[in-house]
């Protein structure tokens, strides 16, 4: 049996039937410890961020965490794939392969995504078919190499309060930008997330995200899907933009504590695979 393992970065759900274990990552909040997914929801998550003291801190798994995992695995005879947050973001990755050099197996195959969030929940879905088809785990695990490159997220930043606190803007960047109604744009590009662009205003930004959408050619045997962080205003307007230019919305998905620290509430965006 060929089971999919992701960590809590990746915003799966066990109850989706896609996944079969999620490796949690701990958030520390002004001095408490929470494992996400588990006793943090993503609302609860943003309500904490909101009157947070500090800026959030994340732990990436320890490598027993896996090693446990990837013991049960070996015991039973059966295969599995890890789908990891980018490399970019966390030591999360490289502590999963430590743990399968400590359990010598090689029914393991952990993937670096280069991603975070829904990136990671499209990789493990479509891996999830590629099982019920009847491919192997190696064919499996090269045609999900193919597809994170194709795998496109563009978002709208609503406050630049969280990009500054952590760590992203100057104090005097974010407090102009935010005088001025600047609004970034950013993608997951290369693991990271960078910055395409700044609009003044949300219409602005949302036309910006339509027209990087336009840009592209979509596969349509996958789903097109939104995105948000707290709040869903702003990616219903976003929604509204979209299907006015055509495309079907299948889903409207939540951002989780990982990415969400960095970019705050109000966030809208679109997900979707490109031919």
């Amino acid at each position: 049996m060929i089971k999919i393992l992701v960590d809590s970065a990746s915003d799966c759900k066990i109850e989706d039937g896609i996944v079969d274990a999620i490796v949690p990552i701990s958030v520390n909040i002004d001095g408490k410890e929470y494992r996400s997914g588990i006793d943090l929801t993503s609302d609860m998550f943003y309500e904490l961020l909101q009157n947070a003291k500090e800026f959030p801190r994340t732990s990436q798994p320890s490598p027993q965490s896996f090693v446990e995992i990837f013991e049960q695995v070996k015991e039973s005879g059966d295969q599995l794939i890890y789908f990891s947050i980018s490399s970019c973001l966390s030591g999360t990755y490289q502590g999963a392969l430590i743990a399968k050099e400590m359990v010598d197996c090689d029914n393991i195959y952990i993937i670096d995504t280069l991603g975070a969030t829904h990136i990671i929940s499209i990789m493990a879905s479509f891996a999830r078919d590629l099982i019920n088809k009847g491919f192997t785990a190696g064919e499996i695990v090269d045609k999900c190499e193919e597809l994170k490159s194709k795998i496109k997220v563009y978002a709208g930043v609503d406050t630049l309060e969280y990009l500054y606190k952590g760590g992203r803007l100057s104090r005097a960047s974010a407090a102009v930008g935010e005088i001025a109604g600047i609004k970034p744009i950013v993608t997951v590009s290369d693991g990271r997330v960078e910055s395409i662009g700044k609009c003044l205003g949300k219409i602005r930004a949302m036309n910006f995200i339509l027209d990087k959408v336009k840009a592209h050619k979509i596969n349509p045997d996958f789903p097109i899907y939104s995105l948000y962080t707290y709040g869903t205003e702003n990616c219903e307007a976003l929604e509204a933009k979209l299907k006015d230019s055509g495309y079907d919305i299948a889903d409207r998905l939540q951002v989780g504590s990982t990415i969400g620290a960095h970019v705050g509430p109000g966030v809208y965006a679109v997900l979707f695979v490109e031919e």
